[in-house]
């Protein structure tokens, strides 16, 4: 899905290569990440071109500034925002992804985050993981709230196998075919 023309936008090449790691262009790992391995270097570019992937195949995209969302990491002029990544201390099978948007009030920071969890999760999307968690920051003003449905949704993907879909529908396919790589 190519670009929205955007007028924020302003000339230069002001983006990050996707095999980069530049962490002053990052946000800080938040809360959710505590006590985990934090994605560093090679790592976090690894999985961040997955995640470029996945979010081009399922459509999320910042309408604001008109990118696949994944491009907000790469973005020099939004250093405190986009994904930072962590395998989870006490089941490595599980990778924990926190979203801080660019204001405490996006207003697209819910389905922003309930979107890359269905992308992530995807029986389609291939990883090491047998599952991303996904958090929103808490400078988000209604990180309390999407935080809560976001859990819930990670906690209906683990009982039921289903990744629910955008109108909360379990999808055809099953995380059992969503297999590690070796």
């Amino acid at each position: 899905m190519p670009g929205f023309p955007n007028p924020l936008r302003r000339g230069g090449d002001q983006f990050d290569a996707y095999d980069s790691f530049v962490p002053e262009h990052l946000p800080d790992p938040g809360p959710f990440l505590d006590g985990h391995d934090v994605l560093a270097g090679a790592a976090h570019a690894a999985f961040h071109r997955l995640t470029r992937e996945r979010f081009e195949a399922r459509g999320v995209y910042d309408v604001t500034f008109g990118y696949n969302l994944a491009r907000l990491n790469l973005d020099a002029r939004h250093p405190d925002a986009g994904y930072r990544y962590a395998v989870d201390a006490d089941d490595p099978g599980v990778l924990r992804a926190e979203f801080t948007p660019t204001t405490e009030f996006c207003p697209q920071s819910d389905s922003l985050t309930v979107a890359s969890l269905r992308a992530w999760n995807a029986p389609a999307a291939r990883h090491e993981y047998d599952l991303v968690r996904v958090r929103l920051h808490p400078s988000h003003q209604e990180a309390e709230r999407v935080n809560d449905e976001l859990a819930a949704l990670a906690d209906d993907i683990v009982e039921t196998g289903d990744v629910p879909g955008p109108d909360d529908e379990p999808a055809a396919a099953t995380l059992s075919e969503h297999a590690p790589r070796d």
